[in-house]
């Protein structure tokens, strides 16, 4: 059976040969797969019974699948599974994109396990709490000692003394000194906790990213140790104001969850952390450092929720998964949210044009984002938008990222705009803001390669009627934010924030940890850095050079969308004002660079603080 099927394959290689010579040949040239069949070939002397007649059946099939779509001018078929989508026609799918399709469903995810962690403030003395880890949060100055050798803190002194002098004799010999950034943890007899650490919070830090750093250090010790309840805290808590210390409880909690995070959803095996429960001693008790500690976690759901959209590769989020998963948000809390999902012909109603045009190569169809939240009630003093860049997956389009550098396998993090803005969402849905409405828009969609792409100098139209000429296809997300933008002032909105990982020019101006906000508006450039500065993200204002505008200017259109290699950032941010309303207050956000940490090879969640923070500012 084996040498007949065999036979019977060469000859039907043969009989193609003779029938379409060279044009056969030069078509084996152009596409690889066709070897397949030569290996499929091999196979079958493996194979017994009736796969061989499996195998022959297929390569036949092949071969006129070929024969009927590649070398006669009409494609005989029009199916769409992975031989047949050969077709050279605009707006058929092209047989790579239907493979990449095919492969979601071999991507099997595990569930989100969201860290499950109870805060509790209590004011014990710390000699007297039992548990498993004891963290105390020292500055240099509380690590001071005496003639003898001894701590001056009175609250390191009351430790060291239960210890017999070994707690300050461990920090000699360790060489700790309360410099930010250090830590170290020791096992000690005479506690009812099994350990006792310190962590530097260095001389004069930021009191939330100093306290936020303690609460991450305090994570990765009880992931070190399978801690089960640890409790945190300050060496000297007694200078703290009131609303000081209702922050730094708030930011030991976040640092501690987000710590605790692993995201495993693509891993075979992992460990899940032991810790249950954390209490902060000595900063208060009582309703309102309770309720700050549950604003924490509602904050901190909608980070991790970030992390998981950026973090998930583009065979898994598609367009259309991020369009499910912001429908979810709405649907779980539907007194105060509704959602909108456009698909590509309400957007060509719109005349979504630039957004479109970036979408047209994709065989993963376009979809438009709109979820609004309406507070209880119903009244709102305030409306506000937010604005996320949404490209799942961004290859450059014909002006293909290429080269050293070019970081096209972590183009995956290309929607961290859209992921800060849904995890806003998803916060501000647990919190219900009073007095305040927020639109979250993003227009999702995958900038790709095909024959129905756009190319290098077409012409699109954005949905205020201003064309742009694409000099650069790889300068995608500002026209797919030209419409989102069009679309947020069309609500009626009185402020717009935009989130994009826009430019490289702006990571290399601030480097990996800091945004790049450009604004007209210093009453909003005030409100958005005060925010982020209580969220323990950092943002750095940025000039928005008018003048700059002249390199913008296209000799066949309104604009072209890219200008030269000088002062790329702000160029983007004035090509993006032209979109906006000139009585609605805007700010773009460029968070290229904070969007992802290289060092842990993971997304970082970075904006859903800073945006969760402005929108309660913004609330009555």
């Amino acid at each position: 059976m084996t040498n007949l099927v065999l036979n019977m394959t060469n000859l039907v290689l043969k009989w193609f040969k003779l029938k379409h010579g060279t044009r056969i040949s030069r078509f084996y040239k152009s596409h690889t797969l066709i070897n397949g069949i030569y290996y499929s070939k091999n196979i079958c002397i493996c194979c017994i019974g009736n796969i061989n007649i499996f195998f022959f059946l297929l390569q036949v099939l092949l071969f006129y699948s070929f024969y009927f779509t590649k070398l006669h001018q009409r494609p005989f078929w029009n199916i769409s599974f992975a031989v047949a989508p050969l077709c050279c026609r605009r707006g058929v799918r092209r047989m790579a994109h239907t493979i990449a399709k095919a492969t979601l469903g071999l991507t099997h995810i595990n569930q989100i396990q969201l860290p499950k962690i109870a805060f509790a403030a209590k004011e014990i003395d710390l000699v007297e709490w039992k548990g498993d880890i004891l963290e105390v949060g020292v500055t240099e100055k509380d690590m001071a000692k005496d003639e003898n050798l001894k701590f001056q803190n009175p609250i390191l002194q009351n430790l060291d003394s239960h210890l017999g002098g070994l707690l300050s004799e461990a920090s000699l010999e360790e060489d700790f000194s309360g410099k930010a950034g250090q830590s170290t943890i020791l096992r000690l007899p005479g506690l009812g906790s099994k350990r006792v650490g310190l962590v530097g919070l260095g001389s004069a830090a930021s009191p939330i990213t100093a306290y936020r750093s303690l609460g991450e250090v305090v994570a990765a010790a009880a992931k070190s140790a399978q801690a089960s309840n640890v409790a945190v805290a300050l060496a000297s808590p007694e200078g703290l104001s009131e609303e000081l210390k209702l922050s730094t409880a708030s930011a030991i909690a976040t640092g501690t969850v987000l710590g605790i995070f692993e995201d495993i959803r693509f891993k075979s095996e992992s460990k899940i952390p032991a810790l249950k429960s954390v209490d902060i001693l000595g900063l208060g008790t009582g309703p309102e450092i309770e309720k700050k500690l549950k604003y924490a976690e509602d904050v901190c759901a909608g980070v991790i929720f970030g992390r998981e959209l950026v973090n998930a590769p583009a065979n898994v989020l598609t367009p259309a998964v991020m369009a499910e998963e912001a429908k979810k948000i709405a649907s779980l809390h539907s007194d105060v949210f509704s959602a909108t999902i456009l698909d590509v012909e309400q957007c060509k109603d719109l005349k979504m044009g630039s957004y479109l045009g970036v979408a047209e190569a994709s065989a993963n169809p376009a979809h438009f984002i709109h979820l609004c939240y309406k507070p209880p009630g119903g009244r709102a003093k305030t409306k506000l938008a937010l604005v996320g860049k949404g490209l799942t997956f961004d290859s450059g389009g014909y002006n293909i990222k290429t080269g050293p550098g070019c970081s096209i396998e972590l183009m995956k993090f290309d929607m961290g705009g859209a992921a800060a803005v849904l995890g806003a969402a998803k916060a501000l849905a647990q919190i219900k803001p009073a007095g305040v409405e927020v639109h979250f828009v993003v227009a999702a969609c995958e900038n790709m390669i095909s024959g129905t792409g756009m190319r290098p100098g077409d012409v699109v139209t954005a949905s205020n009627g201003k064309t742009i000429e694409v000099n650069n296809t790889d300068a995608e997300g500002r026209l797919t934010l030209a419409d989102a933008l069009v679309y947020a002032c069309n609500q009626g909105v009185d402020k717009i924030v935009d989130l994009a990982t826009l430019t490289g020019a702006c990571v290399v101006a601030l480097g990996p940890s800091i945004a790049g906000v450009f604004t007209p508006s210093d009453n909003l450039a005030k409100e958005v850095l005060s925010a982020s500065e209580a969220a323990g993200e950092k943002l750095w204002r940025m000039p928005m050079e008018e003048s700059y505008w002249e390199t913008m200017k296209s000799g066949v259109a309104d604009m072209v969308n890219t200008g030269g290699r000088q002062g790329g950032a702000i160029v983007a941010a004035l090509f993006l004002k032209q979109f906006v309303d000139d009585k609605v207050e805007w700010m773009h956000i460029d968070l290229a660079g904070p969007v992802w940490n290289d060092k842990k090879k993971a997304a970082t969640g970075f904006g859903v603080s800073t945006l969760v923070e402005w929108v309660v500012k913004n609330s009555s």
